[in-house]
């Protein structure tokens, strides 16, 4: 079978979007480029994971060259809140992910690969790509400008903050009904917020 890279040299838009409501939402991260969209599925916890190394390594960048790169603060507020582009066609889920950063571009690249039971590919995906790159699972190859970078962790700020509240007690989300926290040895007794 042969593998599948969907590059975005420059992209219109990189985001995340859920579908489904707070408790049984479903996360993909979306890329499009003209008339090209690419939709792959992923975890809550890998979106607050990327969108949180993509955040460091901006401000490491920022810090370290000193004013040579131009590397715009955090974004408190996403200008994008638009939901995600129609068709929804999910091309596959997200299993390993790597962020690299392009010197000759000046852009931050993230690459998103398919689930795979490969032991490299969860181990070193770029590893498995240089050694054997017809074994490398699909992927989705998105050039970022700093600017799209921290648009990118804004919004999957703001869309993971609109999710269930936090317990104040445990640390897990709380659904509508409420929960049993796991500190209250079983006991079951009113939540305030």
């Amino acid at each position: 079978m042969t593998r599948v890279t969907h590059r975005y040299q420059h992209p219109d838009r990189f985001v995340c979007g859920t579908v489904g409501w707070p408790a049984d939402r479903v996360f993909y991260l979306q890329v499009r480029q003209d008339d090209r969209i690419t939709t792959v599925r992923c975890d809550k916890e890998q979106v607050d994971l990327l969108s949180g190394h993509v955040d460091r390594i901006l401000d490491d960048l920022a810090r370290l060259t000193a004013g040579v790169l131009s590397i715009p603060d955090a974004v408190e507020e996403p200008d994008d809140a638009d939901p995600l582009d129609s068709p929804l066609e999910e091309e596959f889920t997200t299993g390993a992910i790597a962020i690299s950063w392009d010197n000759a571009g000046n852009r931050l690249v993230v690459e998103l690969f398919a689930v795979s039971e490969d032991e490299m590919m969860s181990a070193d995906p770029q590893l498995l790509l240089y050694a054997s790159p017809e074994d490398a699972p699909d992927s989705v190859e998105v050039h970022l400008s700093p600017a799209q970078a921290r648009e990118f962790v804004a919004r999957c700020k703001a869309l993971l903050a609109s999710g269930r509240p936090a317990c104040p007690f445990c640390g897990q989300p709380v659904n509508p009904g409420g929960h049993i926290c796991p500190r209250s040895n079983g006991y079951r007794r009113p939540l305030f917020l």
